[in-house]
């Protein structure tokens, strides 16, 4: 995802413990319940019609992830006659976040869709929403305190812990199951990046014991990732593949092996991105990239807003598919999860 910043790396601490399961858990340990089930069904759509029930999107920050979660928002309030009367871009900015929910509010929303950029901040911005009743689904974070069911409908995003172990399994196929790997995880108290990581540390270690983790690296600044993938490389040169958190970073590391000339070591990382994309389909570094069904958490995300008003009883913590996409699936896959066409540059490789 492309909202992983510091100040969301401060908003959710979790239990170490939390970090050692094999399923993906949500910031205050609830147990995940997958998107698929999340549905609003034909035999309620004639009541949430009759309703005129309206929406708003209040999103952190704006790019093609975000641009796919509000295109399954956008389809399934379609479906069920909701208008959406606001759709706005924080720009990372909680006080802009805190200045779009008061101009949206001032439009009697039913639901409001969200990412809370800063938890304690956000608590007082969402609060006037709250006493109204208005439906809150959000996005991987939660407001400091609130409450579910009585303060929010649900809390959506990936399944943290099958993107992690995806990524192990690919890497540990373009590695031909033995070797040596570095692990380049985020070092922040963030449950999303945090799950992610540590399940594909879990996989290496519990299911390809001829696959050792000879390297370990923090990363907060994205920047840095070329500094630290040399650091790692100059120790340890004959690594057979490097995990990387997320895309952005990634890039980095792939700078960094093609300076050294090594065409060798395999990346696998998290998250779409055309340059890492692009290396893939080239027959470069780059194995696979497992990426989350955006579009998915979109329509997930408005599904439980809309249960929510009908009085259904809502899963507090919901998880929508994690993808898999290789130099043979790129396109397909990039459809799947953004619900766009890939980039020319990678159709035509």
């Amino acid at each position: 995802m492309t909202y992983l910043t510091s100040t969301l790396a401060a908003s959710a601490l979790i239990a170490l413990s939390t970090s050692l399961s094999a399923e993906t858990i949500g910031p205050g340990g609830e147990s995940a319940t997958p998107s698929s089930s999340v549905v609003v069904s034909d035999d309620q759509v004639a009541a949430v019609q009759a309703a005129g029930y309206s929406a708003a999107l209040l999103w952190h920050d704006q790019s093609d992830f975000v641009n796919a979660v509000t295109a399954g928002a956008s389809d399934e309030f379609a479906r069920l006659g909701i208008e959406v009367v606001a759709v706005t871009s924080a720009g990372f900015d909680a006080a802009k976040q805190r200045s779009d929910i008061e101009t949206a509010m001032a439009k009697s929303p039913n639901i409001i869709l969200s990412l809370p950029l800063d938890p304690v901040t956000s608590a007082a911005a969402f609060e006037e929403a709250k006493e109204a009743g208005v439906a809150l689904s959000f996005l991987s974070n939660l407001p400091a305190d609130y409450q579910h069911p009585d303060d929010y409908a649900a809390i959506v995003t990936d399944d943290l812990f099958q993107m992690g172990k995806q990524a192990a399994d690919a890497l540990a196929a373009a590695m031909g199951n033995e070797g040596t790997v570095g692990w380049i995880y985020h070092d922040a108290a963030y449950y999303v990046t945090n799950q992610r990581d540590k399940a594909f540390k879990t996989t290496i270690e519990s299911d390809y014991p001829n696959i050792s983790i000879v390297a370990e690296q923090g990363i907060s600044d994205p920047a840095r990732a070329e500094e630290i993938a040399n650091a790692m490389l100059l120790k340890n040169p004959d690594l057979g593949g490097v995990y990387v958190t997320w895309a952005g970073p990634a890039e980095g590391v792939l700078a960094a092996l093609r300076a050294n000339g090594n065409s060798s070591t395999k990346i696998v990382t998290l998250d779409l991105s055309e340059p890492i994309a692009l290396d893939m389909v080239r027959g470069g570094n780059v194995a696979a990239i497992v990426a989350d069904e955006a579009y998915e958490l979109g329509r997930a995300m408005a599904a439980s807003a809309v249960l929510d008003l009908l009085g259904e009883d809502v899963p507090p913590f919901i998880v929508a598919p994690a993808l898999a996409v290789t130099a043979d699936t790129v396109v397909e896959g990039w459809k799947k999860s953004l619900n766009i066409d890939a980039p020319a540059s990678l159709s035509s490789n």
